[in-house]
């Protein structure tokens, strides 16, 4: 079975607005299907957590939902609208959304990054183009370069 690395960016929000999301959908949607490219969680420490907890959602009922109930985008953003004390007022994704785009790599992760995509240390410098840079890259191995 092949599988497929993620490449809805962490820059990109759906209707609700919230950065990151449709990404987690997808990530965790692979995953369930078990697709998911190596070295991707469907829920990982970093954006995803950040998310997840920023929504006021439970990381195994997103999991559980996603895998059992296998919604479409759109759905999955209706479930969360319906959970319990999810937190969607536009002050609070407003605070979300900074906190996705302002987030920094260290120096060696931007450095390692930049150095596979043969690029010298400089910009990007914020881990949303960072990824998209590392996710390319990943493509690009997996299904290009062969």
């Amino acid at each position: 079975m092949s599988t497929i690395v993620p490449l809805i960016s962490s820059g990109t929000a759906g209707p609700l607005g919230v950065l990151h999301l449709p990404r987690l959908w997808q990530k965790v949607s692979l995953e369930a299907a078990g697709k998911i490219a190596e070295g991707y969680p469907g829920i990982g420490a970093g954006y995803d957590s950040m998310v997840i907890a920023g929504l006021g959602l439970d990381a195994e009922a997103v999991r559980s939902h996603i895998t059992n109930d296998k919604p479409t985008y759109p759905q999955f953003e209706a479930w969360i609208k319906e959970q319990p004390g999810a937190i969607l007022d536009g002050d609070s994704i407003k605070a979300l959304n900074d906190s996705i785009e302002g987030y920094i790599h260290d120096d060696d992760t931007r450095q390692g990054i930049l150095s596979a995509n043969g690029l010298a240390d400089g910009d990007p410098r914020d881990a949303i183009n960072l990824n998209n840079l590392d996710d390319w890259l990943e493509f690009h191995a997996a299904e290009i370069a062969g």
